[in-house]
């Protein structure tokens, strides 16, 4: 049994004043799983409990039923309700047979008029119990944020690997056909073996953005347009199956840049797949380049519905999509860590009557001139 003295909200109390509120106490005792008030119930006082458990719980938008937390001997409840004349905001019930000290609203509002130290403990346990309350509430939303990302990653690597894992098949078959040459067994191993290494650097590269570790990787000086054409034949194959032709409206430059090759080759699948998905009756993809001093500019503009303006504004953030069925936003966020790690800018806007465009810069590679 809890004696009022050594209660912690009431230990402060000069004797006089825990004889006060001794008087104004009645015991109350309450068989297990029997409700001490429900949600809703007016506050007609507050409990301290003696001996027992106390469940404090809560309906859900469900209808089911969530602990917000077990009470023990010493602990108070109730306060809340009794102090701002609102319904109760949560259910309390026994666990086990429970006996409790009661002091009813009229009894304590006449202690806390006189009772100076009464009103700071009960303020101070209300701060106490916020605190609590808050504590487990943010835990308990970054769980839900944990979990949640979770999902959101594992649809992401799912969406991704759909195209690479298509022609995989796709070639697979080609090889097995009792009609298969020799030449098209080398052509469906050649792409099969390409496959393969674009799905485990997209897989690492999931794993590297998971973690949020920089990317460290080699810059090897090619030209341009020779990593260009070695591209476009593969993501051509790739789009053709979604009905989408893939148009180069101009050669890419003969000039040299510093890249990595199959990070840089994600930036092309993730953008062209982008726009083949979302013209989902088919259409085309327009691929140009532009030269400035500095830099080279590689655009692709769809003949699709465009961007959202729900998405525009945070279209490269992690997990920004609209309207995509099997879409995280995280592809995109990709892209851009990829093109900044090349030292480019990517860039993203809708053409008037003319669907969605994507853009990113590379900067030239400066090539000493020989003199003659």
């Amino acid at each position: 049994m809890i004696d009022l003295e050594w209660n912690k909200v009431f230990r402060e109390l000069l004797p006089k004043e825990i004889a006060q509120l001794r008087k104004a106490t009645r015991e109350l005792t309450f068989a297990d799983g029997q409700s001490i008030f429900r949600q809703g119930d007016p506050g007609d006082g507050i409990y301290l409990i003696q001996e027992g458990n106390v469940l404090i719980s809560t309906t859900v938008s469900t209808g089911d039923t969530k602990v917000l937390s077990k009470l023990g001997p010493g602990d108070l409840f109730g306060e809340m309700a009794v102090l701002d004349s609102d319904p109760r905001s949560a259910n309390a019930t026994a666990e086990g047979p429970t006996i409790v000290a009661f002091i009813s609203r009229p009894e304590l509002l006449k202690l806390l008029d006189h009772m100076p130290r009464l009103a700071f403990a009960m303020v101070r346990e209300i701060s106490r119990r916020m605190r609590s309350f808050n504590d487990q509430y943010i835990r308990e939303v970054f769980e839900a944020e944990r979990l949640q990302l979770v999902g959101r990653f594992a649809s992401s690597i799912v969406h991704d690997l759909k195209n690479p894992l298509n022609i995989i098949g796709i070639s697979s078959d080609m090889a097995c056909m009792p009609s298969s040459t020799e030449q098209s067994r080398l052509v469906a191993n050649g792409r099969i073996r390409k496959q393969v290494e674009r799905i485990s650097n997209m897989v690492n590269e999931l794993l590297e953005f998971a973690r949020g570790s920089n990317t460290n990787f080699v810059l090897a000086q090619m030209n341009y347009n020779i990593f260009i054409d070695a591209l476009i034949d593969e993501i051509q194959q790739e789009v053709s199956l979604k009905s989408v032709k893939l148009i180069t409206v101009n050669p890419a430059p003969a000039l040299p840049v510093r890249i990595n090759p199959p990070r840089l080759s994600r930036v092309f699948h993730n953008l062209i797949g982008n726009a083949a998905d979302a013209m989902a009756g088919g259409g085309t993809v327009r691929l140009s380049f532009k030269i400035t001093d500095q830099e080279v500019i590689t655009e692709m503009q769809d003949s699709g519905q465009g961007i959202a303006p729900q998405v525009l504004d945070r279209l490269f953030q992690a997990f920004a999509t609209y309207g995509k069925a099997n879409g995280t936003g995280l592809g995109l966020s990709i892209c851009k860590k990829i093109v900044q790690d090349h030292k480019g800018k990517i860039y993203a806007h809708n053409v008037p009557g003319a669907g969605a465009l994507f853009g990113f810069t590379l900067p030239l590679q400066m090539v000493e001139q020989k003199s003659g």
